[in-house]
């Protein structure tokens, strides 16, 4: 009976100590898939910065959340891109190395970054605005969340619905049988994503869209991705073939990196490439995925070069 008296007055004594936090938070309580202690976010912000170019931003975008700042530069879509610069939305540099003073000047009521990105100016930027670092996470998680701190939850959820009706309908048409190799070629080398549990946003679109890799690019662990060599490239064997040409930020050496890909006489034995189902694949959605937008594209790429074939 003692032990289970002390196991109660410390638990007392947890709940009241957290509770000053959360009793002190006259917006919304943020704890779950963020770096570090809880934050407190406007329950409706009006002025947000995103650090992140690419998935917040997009996201963001597409719930019509008020952003005001974001590292232009690292916008891959022109579309995005040329909205923000439209709408006159700073810019704030490099979306590694984000302009402090740029942010600061705009005087936002919510910062949303990146932890592995942005860890090291977190403590500057709590000083500016409630600062939320986002973990990695499920792309469709993430949605769900910054819909939830941008309330603009009963919007998101009706635009995941018609989402997950689209990928269901296009699963039913996937023909069992086929396999699927997707690569991106980088100045570097070759870069495959891999299908499994922490597969890159694109990739789990696949998947939930019932198209299936090929055993060298599915994995039961957390493993990202593989960069194979010439060699090793044709472990790519799929009856369709998907390419993603690279070649960093700067979008302008891809043209000359893609024919000298195909030209080289590894690539023509791949087996879509014999076959004539080799098909090169947009850079903004398969690298540069920022959304729901992506998402439905990906479901396009599906049902244009996967599906048309069968």
């Amino acid at each position: 009976m003692r032990l289970i008296g002390v196991i109660l007055l410390l638990a007392l004594a947890l709940a009241l100590a957290a509770a000053p936090a959360s009793a002190a938070c006259d917006g919304r309580l943020v704890s779950e898939h963020i770096l570090g202690d809880p934050v407190c976010a406007p329950s409706d912000p009006k002025r947000i910065v995103t650090l992140d170019p690419w998935l917040s931003l997009g996201m963001l975008d597409e719930l019509g959340a008020p952003i005001i700042g974001v590292p232009i530069l690292g916008i891959q879509d022109k579309a995005l891109r040329d909205k923000m610069e439209k709408a006159e939305v700073a810019d704030l540099g490099h979306p590694m190395e984000p302009s402090l003073e740029s942010v600061i000047a705009l005087q936002p009521d919510l910062i949303i970054g990146y932890a592995y990105l942005h860890q090291g100016v977190r403590d500057k930027l709590s000083e500016v605005a409630p600062t939320l670092l986002l973990e990695q996470m499920d792309w469709k998680d993430q949605f769900m969340m910054l819909a939830d701190i941008a309330n603009r939850a009963d919007v998101a959820r009706a635009m995941m619905d018609a989402f997950e009706r689209r990928a269901a309908s296009i699963r039913k048409r996937v023909p069992d049988d086929l396999e699927v190799s997707v690569v991106r070629v980088a100045p570097f080398g070759f870069q495959v994503y891999l299908d499994g549990p922490a597969a890159y946003a694109p990739y789990r679109v696949l998947s939930e869209a019932g198209v299936r890799r090929t055993d060298y690019e599915t994995t039961t662990d957390a493993t990202m991705l593989k960069r194979p060599d010439w060699e090793e490239l044709l472990e790519l064997d799929g009856d369709v073939l998907l390419y993603v040409i690279a070649s960093g930020i700067d979008p302008s050496p891809d043209n000359e990196l893609a024919a000298s890909t195909i030209e080289n006489p590894i690539w023509r034995l791949l087996p879509a490439v014999a076959n004539g189902r080799a098909h090169r694949i947009d850079r903004a959605t398969w690298m540069g995925f920022h959304g729901m937008t992506s998402a439905h594209r990906v479901l396009d790429d599906v049902e244009r070069h996967i599906l048309a074939g069968e």
